[in-house]
């Protein structure tokens, strides 16, 4: 098969058919289903890869973007699912996966001038910039990704320690301060990527106030609300507030942390601000 023949529903579908075999494994777990899950989901990751290193989506699309953090979370999973092969890990960060490639499907793909995964010659004067903006909101991206997914598992915790369930019951769970340390680590290490993103934003926004459609541009309101509710869940944090509270603020932060990447992309768009 060509390698440019490869699209996004191969590797979308290889990680649906990994959650599914995973989510079975809640209910009747085998030691060979397991491993199954783990192939078809390492396959996905490696179409995943061939795909972004041939089609080379601009990190500036909304496609691109959203490809690239999915690829980062599907390395994040196999890496959970060896490393911690006695937690459900992969049952929390594969719907995830999943659906930012399924969120793809509704932004076109479009061609390579210069940005995101472009030759290294393009990456010169306020282009440089621009892919610096758009990876600091990526990395950025992917802690606040990780802090989604530790809420998660610790609202689902929570509960099952609130019901009293057995420490054995399926799927196992890390404790719930393991699991909010994880919850904070992530925040501490989105803020000041998402800050200097969005500073370097802003200044390539000031050089082309003409492509800026003013304060009710929907990627600058995304972007400076994300960052004032990234920086309630830091300020939270030093406060000491904890638990579910500290778990639903992060969920809000993911949400808007995706209608972020799935706004049109003003500031680096075809590869300029």
């Amino acid at each position: 098969m060509p390698l440019d023949k490869i699209t996004r529903f191969c590797f979308g579908a290889s990680y649906a058919v990994a959650l599914v075999l995973e989510l079975l494994q809640l209910f009747w777990p085998r030691s060979v289903q397991r491993y199954v899950a783990l192939g078809f989901a390492g396959a996905g990751l490696l179409a995943h890869t061939i795909y972004l290193a041939v089609q080379q989506p601009p990190l500036a699309s909304q496609a691109g973007s959203l490809l690239l953090l999915s690829w980062i979370l599907a390395v994040f999973y196999v890496y959970g699912s060896v490393h911690h092969r006695h937690i459900a890990w992969s049952v929390f960060v594969l719907p995830l996966v999943l659906g930012l490639v399924l969120l793809t499907g509704a932004f076109p793909l479009e061609e390579t001038e210069g940005t995101g995964l472009g030759p290294l010659d393009s990456f010169r004067g306020e282009r440089f910039w621009a892919v610096v903006h758009g990876g600091l909101l990526l990395l950025a991206a992917v802690g606040g990704c990780l802090g989604f997914v530790a809420s998660v598992m610790y609202l689902v915790q929570a509960r099952r320690v609130r019901l009293k369930a057995p420490p054995t019951t399926w799927p196992k769970l890390w404790s719930l301060e393991r699991i909010e340390l994880m919850n904070r680590r992530a925040i501490v290490l989105a803020f000041p990527l998402l800050t200097a993103g969005v500073l370097v934003g802003g200044v390539l926004l000031l050089q082309r106030t003409d492509k800026l459609q003013g304060w009710t541009d929907p990627k600058v309101l995304g972007s400076l609300v994300l960052w004032v509710v990234f920086a309630l869940l830091l300020y939270l944090r030093y406060l000491h507030v904890r638990g579910r509270q500290l778990a639903w603020l992060t969920i809000v932060a993911f949400a808007l942390l995706v209608f972020t990447l799935a706004s049109a992309h003003t500031v680096v768009q075809g590869g300029g601000p």
